[in-house]
């Protein structure tokens, strides 16, 4: 029989939801070069490459460890373990060699300190999470979402080996505001999917405390998510420029999250979902232009004229 096509091994990855990873750290990465100083390009790439390869290595094994509950939602049916097409033992030792790959990149061409940090990464969402918290309590995405917040970290590491003075500072707010977006996020997913995890047995809030309250919850996070995407500003790591940007956003999430309260239609809910994508990322794009176009605005020469004769 003809061994699974490479695209099964490509799907057990999450290559959405990693390139969502990806792409924050390497937000993390741009933000921790100043302008001005030389872009360590050999630590861009390898970094990217390592932190991508130990977030498809946890995705892997996310797969193995759901298997059993994937089966019995409609929104996982088709994935590969669940249908059969690959094997634990084939996508176990995927996983592995994933992680073990990732790790050899990030301590021969980035430092320790980002292979450490992205290791703890993958523990924590791979095993602590999928394997513990996420069958364990209805706050398992709250405590959980840790995992899935510290990609600008790694990124930020992965440049500096957290060696300045306001590296941890800058960095964690980052991470912070990803950890507060994680549950409004996903709450909305699990309002629309909440069927699928009630019959796997898996206390997402929805299916534990109800619909209604997990709606007052997904308003509360938005909340207090706006008031700690100002902290960038507040603390002059970022100015004006993205201060407006996110407070558009911002609002529009709010407005997304008041809705859904009483929504038009049983839709709304991924509605709700999918934006809180795009806000995640037109976020850190307001982070990154005002980090690096502005600074150059403000640098330009001004024009000079002569004065007529």
């Amino acid at each position: 029989m003809a061994g699974p096509r490479w695209s099964q091994y490509w799907a057990v990855t999450k290559p959405r939801i990693v390139a969502l990873i990806v792409f924050t750290a390497v937000i993390g990465m741009l933000l921790a070069i100043r302008p001005g100083e030389a872009w360590p390009w050999s630590r861009l790439l390898a970094g990217s490459i390592g932190i991508w390869m130990a977030a498809a290595s946890a995705a892997a094994i996310n797969h193995l460890l759901d298997s059993r509950i994937d089966k019995l939602m409609a929104r996982t049916a088709e994935r590969p373990l669940a249908t059969g097409t690959l094997r634990p033992g084939q996508v176990l030792g995927f996983a592995l060699l994933l992680g073990a790959l990732s790790m050899a990149i990030l301590v021969l061409w980035v430092n320790w300190i980002c292979a450490l940090l992205s290791f703890a990464g993958l523990i924590g969402y791979a095993i602590i999470y999928t394997g513990f918290l996420k069958r364990a309590t209805p706050q398992n995405i709250v405590i959980g979402g840790l995992a899935g917040a510290v990609p600008p970290l790694l990124g930020w590491a992965a440049v500096t080996g957290m060696q300045r003075e306001w590296d941890w500072a800058h960095a964690l707010l980052l991470v912070l505001i990803i950890f507060v977006w994680t549950p409004p996020h996903f709450w909305a997913l699990a309002i629309f999917r909440r069927e699928d995890y009630s019959r796997a047995l898996v206390p997402m809030l929805p299916v534990t405390h109800g619909v209604t309250y997990t709606r007052w919850q997904i308003l509360l996070y938005t909340v207090l998510l706006v008031v700690v995407t100002v902290l960038p500003w507040a603390t002059r790591m970022s100015g004006v420029f993205y201060l407006a940007g996110a407070l558009v956003l911002g609002a529009v999430f709010l407005w997304y999250a008041w809705k859904l309260l009483d929504p038009p239609d049983e839709f709304f809910a991924m509605r709700t979902f999918r934006y809180s994508i795009v806000y995640l990322m037109a976020l850190f794009a307001f982070l990154l232009v005002d980090h690096w176009l502005l600074p150059l605005f403000d640098a330009a020469p001004a024009l000079e004229f002569a004065p007529a004769p």
